[in-house]
């Protein structure tokens, strides 16, 4: 594990104290995904946060004057004690941990689902209560769209594959043929 993940589940962790003391672990997770969605989805101001050239006050100057407003002081302070220092490139690593210490105190998980075309809502929360049943959790999903699969859903819950793909069947039934081949 490197130093940046140690260093980001220590931070997620107190982030998720204070915002259970809050009452607000789930507006906090989701005010820290926009955050890392504004600062790394547009590279002009992900180069500039992550300039050793620029200095924390002005950094912090830019920030601050396009988050005012939208998001807790919660999360406003965090990224002001990341820039101040130097840890704002963490930060996506700081929403992993945070997200999953958040989904295992409250029994949850994310799942990313990958099929051929998009999943309608009501395929998703189908998904969701079969492998919520499956693992006894409440399960999230994120839908990702791969043409390649030809058919069936890959869901991936953690470190577990749920390969149900007709081109996940079609390889494993190939390795089958092969080992009968030897």
């Amino acid at each position: 594990m490197s130093r940046e993940t140690v260093v980001a589940g220590r931070y997620a962790k107190a982030l998720y104290e204070i915002a259970e003391q809050d009452q607000r672990t789930v507006e906090v997770e989701q005010e820290l995904q926009a955050l890392v969605q504004t600062l790394h989805e547009d590279h002009e101001i992900e180069q500039f946060i992550l300039s050793p050239n620029i200095s924390s006050a002005a950094k912090w100057d830019v920030i601050r004057s396009g988050l005012e407003g939208k998001l807790s002081e919660t999360v406003i302070s965090l990224a002001k004690l990341l820039i101040d220092r130097g840890r704002i490139a963490i930060l996506p690593e700081l929403l992993y941990s945070y997200t999953k210490i958040a989904g295992e105190k409250l029994g949850r998980v994310d799942a990313l689902v990958t099929s051929v075309y998009p999943l309608s809502e009501q395929e998703q929360a189908t998904v969701a209560a079969e492998f919520g049943q499956l693992i006894h959790k409440k399960v999230r999903i994120q839908n990702n769209v791969d043409k390649n699969l030809l058919g069936g859903i890959k869901v991936r819950i953690g470190d577990t594959l749920y390969d149900g793909s007709l081109s996940g069947k079609l390889e494993r039934l190939e390795k089958s043929f092969r080992r009968q081949a030897l």
